[in-house]
Order: C-alpha cells, then structure tokens, then sequence
C-alpha cells in the first residue's frame, strides 16, 4: 500500500514502510530565497537566483514584491525549484500596492517586508489567511515604531492585518530582543539600513544569520560581536546601498531533518541527502542528533553562493538515547523540534525540551499540535508550561508507536511530523491537510514514496 493524498478530504495515508532507502535532493532552502527575493528587490537594477524554492511562502513573498512594482520572472525547473530574474527600480523606488499585500501563510513574508516597508514612504497594508491573522506581529511592530514607522494592527497583541506607514529615514535604535528569533532581527536590521544611523539588535542566543551573509555578499557592512554571557549584538549602519548579485540557493537543511529522523529511527534504513546546507548557525539537528547517537556522515560538497557550506548526508538505523536540550538549543532548532521530537520518543529515556514556548507563535501552537498527534501515535509526551517532555521507548523494536488518526492544524512541519511517524507506526496513519507540506517542502510525499519503495 502506497502513501496517498486525497482530495477534498486533503488525507495522506501512510502505511508502515518495511525499509527505507533512496538519494534524495533537497528542495531549495525556503528561508534563504525569501531573503534572496527581498533582497534582490531591495537592489537598483538584475538578479538571478538560481535554484530558489517553489514553496508556497516564497511564492507569497515573490508575488507581494511583484505587487510593490518589482520585475519578477520565473522559470520552473521541477522538483519545487524555481529560477528567478528580478529587476528591481530599487527599495526607494518601489510603488504603493493598490490593494493589501497578501502574505498567505507566510510569516516570514510579513515580518521581513513590514521592516522594508518601514524605511520607506509608502503606505502598504500586509494580510494574510486566518492562520496568519491569528499570530501576533508586536515583536517586530514594536522595534519598528520606536525607529518612527507607523504601524496600525489589531489590539495590543499586534494582529495582522498590518497597515504600515513608512518614514525614510528611519531612526537607529538599540534593541534587545524578547525571545531569539531570525525573522525579527532580519526586520530591524533591514528597516536599519534606511535609518539615520547604527541600528543594533541583541539576542540571547545567537539565532539563523542568513541576512547577515546575505547582505555582506551584497557589500553592506554588518558588524557582530559577542556580549555578556554569550549574547550576540548584530548592527548595521544606515544609507548603505545593497548590491545586485547573482546566486545559488543551497538545499534545505529543515527539510533534510525529517529523513534525518526517519532514517535514523527506522530499523531498516540507509538514506543519502544531497547538496544540504550545512551553515553554522542551522546545523544544531545534524550535531544534536549525533549526540543522541545518531549515525549520521558527512561528506562537504563544496559551498553555495552567500559563503553557506553544502554537504551530502547519510543516514542509517541508529540506537538513540534520550538528551535534554536548553532553551538555548532549542532557539538554535526551532523549525525542527516538532521532528526531533519524535526522535525523542525513538530513543531510550526521558527528553526534555526547555523553553520552546516560541512554537507557540508558528503556522500553529505547535506545542499542542506536538504533543496531541504524537500521543494519538501511541507516544508518551506532556507539556510543562512552555517545556515538552518526551518519554522514549525501549529502543527501535518497542517504540509503541501505532498508526492513527492525527490533526496536522494545517501546519505543514506537524504534517510532515506526522508522516515520518507513520513510516515507523504500526498499521496505516492518516494526516489531515497534508497538502500543508507544500507549503515548504512541495515534493514531501513524492520522496516519501519513493524512500519506501
């Protein structure tokens, strides 16, 4: 029996697989094309972006640039990979939208833009769907008006839609951040660079520094130094010019986790991931799963485009063992704990994942959605607060996990979750809103099957 969506009921079936093997090519890192897209379109004159993601969100954020008076031309080269040439009249010159910018489900599309429409003299309204209206904005509506924009939102929990009212320049301010997030740091540093002075921006924890490399190959001079007790400060001066440029985007090292995962807790596995970003600061699951005894090699494949190193990944069945992880790694994974999750509940013992409460403002309040599915599957995980607990099992051969009926919440890292389990789970799973995955990985089940086969 083969994994299979239907329509309209939107339900993937996936059966246990016997064993998994099979090359995979990762689709296109999703974070870096949205910062390419809104980069190249930040620039005055053409870019190429060579192998960017076809997913939903960067879809999102390609069609609102299109709308703010950006060339865009795409074309298509299969597997959910695109190939952009942008002209852009430049960030200055960008024109008011004649109706909201929708972002979809894409809050990386909302949160980065708000900070580009910020430095500007427009007037633009950001939307979204019903997910999106329902996630909060003021961690990045708040940096945004203290630096003069004018932002209108819903109550004071900041909700979309946005209407922004941009101010050039901006004022430069210091700011540290609530909770570490990349989205909101790449905000305030690009809002930064329309600023009359040094925007700086301090984290706790050092999170993804893809716009920092990004716009230092673009010639824009971004300082970062480490303070107090392992903090990082990240400023960037005002009136620089972001450069055009051409690019590779590298395949995705989120992506890559669920086979990461897959592979290492099926009892019959061997899966080669190919041309996977590998940069410092997104690694955390590649060294955080080998800690749990993951069989995971290495092999570099040269770097990509922007300085990110690339590398083919092979993963085998694996024992694992329970670890705790520390707000501060979960900071440095947190697109990926919904699936390392699981691996906790493969592995010998207790897991703990401390200060995850960021997952409660995704695509879902994915804490619940982890924990209910992957209890529906016949594992063993609570909440403590903003902490997950997850009691493992005995090993690979008495995991427990049973196929079942789970709801994804239209959440597509739940959904590719949930699917993962179902290689291991006994019996059939059954995903709703699967096509969810889509939204950041479109050829998920297609790879499923063909591991599987």
């Amino acid at each position: 029996m083969s994994a299979t969506t239907t329509h309209p009921a939107d339900l993937a079936l996936v059966p246990q697989a016997t064993r998994l093997r099979g090359r995979l090519r990762m689709p296109p890192d999703k974070s870096i094309t949205h910062r390419a897209l809104l980069l190249a379109a930040m620039a005055t004159g053409g870019s190429r972006i060579a192998d960017a993601s076809g997913a939903l969100d960067p879809r999102r954020t390609a069609a609102c640039l299109q709308a703010l008076g950006v060339r865009l031309d795409p074309a298509h080269r299969g597997a959910g990979a695109v190939d952009w040439r942008v002209e852009s009249p430049g960030w200055s010159a960008w024109q008011a939208p004649r109706q909201p910018l929708d972002c979809g489900n894409s809050g990386t599309t909302m949160r980065l833009l708000a900070g580009l429409l910020a430095g500007t003299n427009l007037d633009a309204t950001l939307d979204g769907d019903a997910s999106l209206r329902g996630r909060s904005m003021r961690r990045v509506v708040e940096p945004l008006r203290a630096m003069g924009a004018t932002i209108g939102a819903g109550g004071d929990t900041a909700l979309p839609p946005l209407r922004v009212a941009g101010r050039a320049p901006l004022r430069p301010i210091v700011w540290t951040t609530e909770v570490p997030s990349a989205q909101v740091k790449s905000a305030i540093l690009l809002a930064g660079l329309a600023a009359d002075g040094v925007t700086s921006v301090t984290e706790a924890t050092a999170t993804r520094d893809h716009t920092e490399r990004m716009l230092r190959a673009r010639g824009v001079q971004i300082r970062t130094a480490t303070v107090g007790d392992g903090a990082q400060r990240v400023s960037v001066a005002g009136g620089q010019a972001v450069g055009t440029l051409d690019e590779t985007i590298p395949g995705d090292i989120s992506a890559a986790a669920f086979w990461l995962v897959a592979g290492a807790v099926h009892p019959d596995a061997e899966l080669v991931l190919e041309g996977v970003g590998i940069n410092p600061t997104r690694r955390a699951v590649i060294d955080l799963l080998r800690m749990m005894g993951a069989s995971i090699a290495e092999h570099p494949a040269g770097g990509a485009d922007l300085g990110e190193p690339t590398a083919t990944l092979t993963v085998r069945s694996s024992e694992l063992e329970a670890r705790d992880l520390s707000a501060a790694d979960v900071a440095r994974c947190i697109d990926e704990i919904p699936v390392l999750a699981l691996a906790a509940a493969c592995a010998r013992g207790r897991s703990r994942f401390s200060g995850a409460g960021e997952l409660r403002h995704k695509e879902s309040d994915r804490l619940v959605g982890i924990m209910k599915g992957l209890c529906a599957l016949g594992a063993d995980v609570t909440l403590d607060g903003d902490d997950l607990i997850v009691q493992g099992g005995a090993g690979r051969t008495a995991f427990g996990l049973r196929g079942a009926a789970v709801q994804s919440l239209t959440d597509h890292r739940l959904a590719m979750t949930f699917a993962v389990t179902g290689l291991v789970a006994s019996g059939t799973t059954a995903i709703d809103a699967a096509s969810s995955a889509a939204i950041s990985y479109p050829g998920f089940f297609s790879d499923l099957e063909r591991v599987r086969a």
